[in-house]
């Protein structure tokens, strides 16, 4: 490839079976390996994740965006899509949408005996506030251009850590 075609393919062009990954582990409910495709891209709106989710666990907390969209892939396995209060069954091929608001709390739990391979694509909106409606907690965020985000995660009373009352 010429120089111009290899700058390209580095901003543009990510391979999920090429990116190392980074384990999440918080037992007894939370392990994943994953990796932020979009991060050192030249995508400014979308982010996109490849995550690897272990049987019996979930991916996140159930929660809700304010501001966000989200898309999941579902690339290799079964699992539980907890949403809206209901448990909705989702294979290989599926694709899930996510609009913004109060009414789709979600998750993604690997109710099978393998792994779970799928992409998570999200719009970058900021400010963003999440809901934990499991724990009470909300998350607050926005980028300040080039400084540190803002970035709080809390109930309302003193300060928490972000697992806080997680199973």
């Amino acid at each position: 490839m010429s120089e111009r075609a290899t700058e390209l393919a580095a901003a543009l062009i990510r391979n999920v079976d090429e990116v190392p990954l980074t384990r999440l582990l918080r037992e007894p409910c939370y392990d994943s390996e994953g990796a932020r495709l979009a991060r050192g891209t030249a995508a400014k709106k979308l982010g996109a994740s490849f995550d690897v989710l272990a049987p019996g666990k979930r991916g996140c907390p159930y929660h809700l965006h304010h501001a966000q969209e989200e898309i999941f892939v579902i690339l290799e396995g079964n699992a539980t899509f907890r949403v809206a209060g209901e448990m909705l069954p989702v294979k290989t091929g599926d694709v899930i949408f996510v609009p913004a608001g109060p009414d789709y709390p979600h998750q993604i739990i690997n109710t099978s005996d393998a792994p779970l391979r799928y992409l998570s694509v999200s719009t970058m909106e900021t400010p963003e506030i999440c809901e934990y409606p499991d724990s009470g907690k909300y998350l607050a965020e926005a980028s300040r251009g080039s400084e540190q985000p803002f970035d709080v995660i809390d109930r309302h009373g003193p300060g928490l850590d972000y697992w806080d009352g997680e199973p």
